[in-house]
């Protein structure tokens, strides 16, 4: 029994984090008065701070577009590298979408919305795909840690954006981008983000479980140089890794533009950290080799119910990034631990010789 959940051992004691630290801030939190429209006027109603439809809709929603970004990064640390890129990827290929849009949209050409809308989130895609692209070719010819690759990267995307958009915000969309995105369902009920989020998560699970190349990733990241004479293609992998988490940036890109209607060059300024965060709270091990998307979602909602749960409590906001660092500190050393208390379950006792 101990041996079938010790791989899964991590991904429990995040639930159960996740269900303590809900619970907790549901209590101290108290109630708050929200109001209604009901036949034409408003009612109010005391519901709880946290535990309410819209507010817990608002975190669902939120964490949509840091998990998908996770989800990629999940990839790129399993596979042994880092990302420190993707928040600049995020912002360029937003930036580059929206410019898009403008200029198809009806303040420009006023194209059809389709065709608008098609241009704009290709762009977005396109966007995202080259900069991951870009990342892995240098990683992979230049051999260069990662981390100062992308980290030089980070700025170069970031700077371009605001050479884009000469620093300011970028608005005037179709609003057939608004109404696909923010599709209402009633009661302030948008799923598309979190619909996206999950086909993201699931898409990305099977094909790290199951696809032979997805396979790789954990071999390369587990052992490159046993990988490399086992003959694995490890430069294809690595860029395949860096160009499959740009393409998820860029597809949160669109996303917000569509969720938000603007965007800038500050757009998705230090998502890096949550994403990054997001990945290792949920499994990724920053030593590579392993890693879940699903975790990456658990992570990325950990993340933003800690940024729910600051403002709840009415916690001085200054405070929200000394909290997520340490977040982080914990988490690599539960990592550590973890995975120490699952080899140990997985290893076989000794025969008894005597």
């Amino acid at each position: 029994m101990l041996r079938t959940i010790a791989p899964h051992l991590q991904q429990i004691g995040l639930v159960v984090i996740l269900v303590a630290m809900a619970g907790i801030v549901a209590v101290v939190g108290g109630d708050v008065t929200v109001q209604h429209a009901v036949d034409g006027g408003f009612k109010h109603y005391r519901v709880n701070a946290l535990l309410n439809a819209d507010q817990l809709l608002n975190l669902a929603t939120s964490t949509s577009f840091i998990a998908i970004m996770a989800v990629g990064a999940t990839m790129v640390i399993a596979s042994g590298g880092i990302d420190l890129s993707v928040g600049s990827v995020f912002a360029l290929a937003a930036s580059s979408g929206a410019l898009v849009l403008r200029g198809l949209g009806p303040t420009g050409a006023d194209a059809s919305p389709a065709l608008a809308v098609a241009a704009g989130v290709a762009t977005c895609l396109a966007v995202g795909v080259a900069c991951g692209a870009l990342n892995g070719a240098l990683v992979v010819a230049l051999r260069v840690h990662p981390f100062i690759i992308t980290l030089g990267t980070m700025a170069i995307f970031r700077g371009i954006a605001f050479l884009l958009t000469e620093g300011q915000a970028i608005t005037g969309f179709p609003p057939a981008l608004q109404a696909i995105v923010k599709w209402d369902l009633g009661g302030g009920l948008y799923p598309v983000p979190l619909l996206v989020m999950v086909a993201v998560a699931i898409v990305a699970m099977l094909y790290l479980r199951h696809a032979v190349s997805g396979l790789h990733v954990f071999a390369i990241g587990g052992n490159e140089t046993a990988a490399r004479y086992s003959g694995l293609p490890i430069g294809a992998v690595k860029i395949r890794v860096y160009t499959l988490a740009g393409a998820a940036a860029g597809l949160a890109g669109a996303l917000s533009l569509g969720y938000y209607g603007s965007a800038s060059s500050g757009t998705g300024f230090g998502y890096e950290l949550h994403v990054i965060a997001a990945a290792v709270i949920g499994g990724a091990s920053l030593a590579g080799g392993r890693g879940g998307a699903i975790g990456a979602l658990f992570g990325a909602l950990l993340i933003r119910l800690i940024d729910t749960s600051i403002t709840i409590l009415e916690i001085d906001q200054n405070y929200s990034q000394v909290i997520l660092g340490a977040v982080i500190i914990i988490a690599v050393l539960l990592d550590q631990a973890v995975g120490a208390l699952a080899r140990r379950l997985q290893t076989p006792p000794a025969a008894n010789g005597g």
